[in-house]
């Protein structure tokens, strides 16, 4: 089996796509019969051929910041997307430009600033942003349910705006969280009340952004902080007296990774890639240049470096395993496609389309304040 770096080492640009406006890209989700949706920061979701790029369709209907896009698992036709607006939208990609077919709430009270669908497909979950200074909440749906099927809230485990919520790939009742409190929190949700849910604990000291579940058995947690921070925790050690961290860095910043002596300025994100059991972090210089890397108990390595297809910051990518193409987009509103042999029919990096003040005001990283708690670990 070619491993990851092989696979990575022949990647160029093959296609390039940018919308007629300007406008981040802030995630993207994959369906496996070919399509791509990018949730952007005016609010829309746009639907992409994921082997032209070309656009294919668009979803208008929130009016928040969009806090993620992710397809069904068993039926994939189904689109679901998370919002500040207080919404989880479900949207059927086989009729482009409908509204949604289906809409989840909570308190009126309540803005989403994450949320996931679990593996099959039964329920939802939403993490919301703190209330009155004082509560945050995990928000629980049936999703099977048009009506709109909640079933009930945690509200005892964090204690500030819960930014990433990530249910188990393979376990339909695992869940992990991340907060601005600085706590990942692993929870089982067949045991019921929070408080016996409640698994583990873990402390990154600093605002989580990002969690990510890792590992050949998904039993390792990836989780990075809004100070570029990485940690890599083992959960199978949580019945043994072994310490749970694998890896660990305040700053990623700091280390040594590049060529030429330097690092990286910022985080995008991690994933697990079952197709080579590698855990993949994507790094990045505010020039666009993206570098990837593989996250062990050694470390950080540089597998690979991207350049000259973002001119600004990239905020999100995705592995396709089956085309062994990896999509990236980002602030300079492109979302790119890199594949093996790539001959991109208009090459040249283009210009950020980076222009009103408003753009970055309404799409900023989720950083409200800084953390300065005391937490305890688990």
């Amino acid at each position: 089996m070619e491993g990851l770096e092989e696979k990575l080492k022949v990647l160029s640009i093959a296609r390039r796509s940018c919308p007629e406006e300007p406008t981040y890209l802030l995630d993207v989700a994959l369906q496996p019969s070919g399509l791509l949706a990018v949730s952007c920061s005016n609010f829309t979701i746009h639907l992409h051929n994921k082997d032209t790029l070309k656009q294919v369709g668009e979803y208008q209907g929130h009016n928040g910041r969009l806090c993620g896009v992710t397809f069904g698992h068993t039926s994939s036709d189904l689109l679901y997307s998370g919002s500040a607006d207080g919404t989880v939208r479900v949207w059927d990609v086989r009729q482009p430009g409908t509204e949604a077919a289906q809409k989840f709430k909570s308190d009126p009270a309540h803005c989403y600033c994450s949320f996931d669908l679990s593996c099959s497909d039964m329920l939802l979950c939403a993490g919301t942003e703190q209330v009155d200074s004082e509560d945050s909440f995990l928000i629980f749906w049936d999703s099977r349910k048009p009506a709109g099927g909640l079933l009930g809230v945690y509200s005892e485990s964090h204690s500030d705006d819960i930014t990433q919520v990530r249910f188990h790939p393979r376990d339909k009742d695992r869940l992990a969280s991340g907060s601005t409190d600085g706590l990942v929190n692993v929870f089982d949700l067949s045991r019921g009340a929070e408080e016996d849910a409640l698994l583990a604990t873990c402390n990154s000291d600093s605002s989580a952004s990002s969690v990510c579940w890792s590992g050949a058995n998904y039993t390792q947690l990836l989780c990075l902080s809004h100070d570029e921070g990485l940690h890599l925790w083992d959960l199978g050690q949580l019945d043994t007296d072994e310490p749970l961290t694998i890896f660990s860095t305040s700053d990623a910043r700091s280390l040594t990774l590049l060529a030429d002596g330097r690092g990286v300025d910022y985080l995008v994100g991690g994933r697990w890639l079952e197709d080579t059991q590698k855990l993949l972090v994507v790094g990045g210089k505010n020039n666009g240049d993206l570098h990837l890397m593989e996250c062990d108990a050694r470390g950080l390595h540089l597998l690979r470096s991207l350049e000259g297809g973002h001119a600004s910051t990239v905020r999100c990518f995705l592995w396709d395993a089956a085309g062994e193409a990896l999509f990236t987009g980002g602030e300079d509103a492109q979302l790119l496609l890199w594949k093996p042999g790539g001959e991109e029919l208009t090459p040249g990096k283009r210009e950020s389309m980076k222009s009103e003040s408003a753009l970055r005001l309404k799409s900023r990283p989720h950083k409200k304040h800084g953390y300065h708690r005391e937490k305890t670990t688990a």
